[in-house]
């Protein structure tokens, strides 16, 4: 009988424990739920905060992109409108330099005349022929400096030389007699010619013979420190013109930048990149191999025997044509010309100018023509243009 009572006190006992073990248990259960649903719930507002935080982030990348194409509009009109629309060509014959004693004097003469040009932003000069020899190429072997009919291409070549960027010239020019004594020249020093610290949105340079990454552009020596890859893959040897982007990495091995005309300089900032020259096999080819879809929408000859320079006004124009003669004038380069049926030069062109109408000298020389000619030119073409505009 005690045993009995012994095993049941020891069974309610146990119940008791058991019972109070449960019973101890199902408030710990209760707050684990709790902090579960708590945590969940801080989960959901982080992600929550995330979310927007992306989409902030992405509203505010959208709005500087806005703003960047915005200010690049702004760029783009500002730059239109400090940028130079027109065109200015002159033709000369080759045959001045027959003019010049000695190889030395040859060479400087046509640096006179690369000189003029560059002052008074020239961007063509055409090299006709007066004599006949159909020169139509720099190109070729060398077959004697000063002798006859050789002047064009002479002076094409020394003007080239000129107006290349001196780091390009290693590239382009190889040792010819033309170029024997193009060291004594005075340089044009013009803005396309740059130093290797110097800041500019464009540069001149040519591309490199340098294997790139398949989708990557080629290299380009543009005279810096670091060479640029450009946007696209281009031929070795090209000359280009490229556009530096504005945002550059200072510790990159390479600049960056783009391929663009050589003649955005010019129209977008307003800068004289140089001038093209062209040779012509007579003077009519100097008119009928205009780079310019539209060609010349004004010419305009120089002579002693035309109107005076000081009664004209111009108009607005797109592409004008300055045409100087030769040691014989205009009239000896018609004469010549088997392609005009005419004998008087002045029905060529649109106005006929004695540019120096009180001369004290009976002969002008070609390149002192060239000088006056367009420093004469100069402010009726300025007042042309600020007319437009003011309309």
């Amino acid at each position: 009988v005690r045993t009995r009572k012994c095993i049941q006190r020891g069974c309610l006992k146990m119940s008791e424990t058991s019972n109070f073990g449960k019973h101890k248990l199902q408030p710990n259960d209760g707050d684990q739920k709790i902090v579960w649903k708590k945590w969940k719930a801080g989960k959901k507002e982080e992600k929550k905060q995330i979310r927007e935080q992306k989409l902030i982030k992405k509203l505010e990348k959208q709005k500087l992109k806005e703003e960047q194409q915005q200010q690049e509009l702004q760029q783009q009109q500002e730059r239109r409108k400090k940028g130079r629309h027109y065109t200015v060509s002159i033709a000369l014959p080759g045959s001045v330099l027959d003019n010049a004693q000695s190889p030395e004097l040859r060479t400087y003469l046509a640096g006179q005349i690369a000189r003029a040009c560059a002052v008074f932003c020239v961007d063509e000069v055409v090299v006709f022929d007066e004599e006949d020899q159909d020169a139509k190429s720099v190109e070729g072997e060398f077959t004697g400096i000063g002798k006859k009919g050789q002047a064009c291409v002479q002076l094409a070549r020394i003007l080239q030389y000129l107006e290349c960027p001196q780091y390009l010239r290693k590239s382009f020019f190889p040792k010819h007699q033309d170029l024997q004594f193009a060291g004594l020249l005075n340089p044009l020093d013009s803005p396309h010619h740059m130093r290797m610290d110097d800041e500019s949105e464009f540069r001149e340079g040519v591309v490199l013979d340098r294997p790139s990454k398949p989708g990557k552009g080629s290299f380009v020596n543009c005279g810096m420190r670091k060479e640029v890859r450009i946007d696209r893959r281009l031929q070795a040897g090209l000359r280009v013109t490229v556009r530096l982007h504005s945002s550059q990495n200072p510790d990159g091995k390479v600049y960056k930048g783009e391929v663009v005309a050589p003649h955005l300089p010019r129209t977008e900032a307003g800068l004289y990149w140089g001038y093209s020259v062209r040779l012509a096999s007579c003077l009519s080819n100097v008119f009928a191999e205009c780079p310019h879809k539209e060609g010349y929408d004004l010419t305009i000859g120089t002579s002693e025997k035309g109107s005076s320079v000081d009664s004209v006004t111009l108009s607005p124009f797109k592409h004008v044509l300055v045409v100087f003669g030769g040691l014989q004038g205009l009239e000896a380069s018609v004469d010549t010309d088997q392609n005009l049926n005419v004998t008087d030069p002045s029905v060529l062109f649109d106005l006929y100018l004695n540019t120096c109408p009180t001369q004290g000298s009976r002969t002008i020389r070609t390149e002192e023509a060239i000088l006056i000619s367009l420093s004469g030119l100069r402010p009726k073409v300025a007042a042309a243009f600020q007319d437009s505009s003011a309309g």
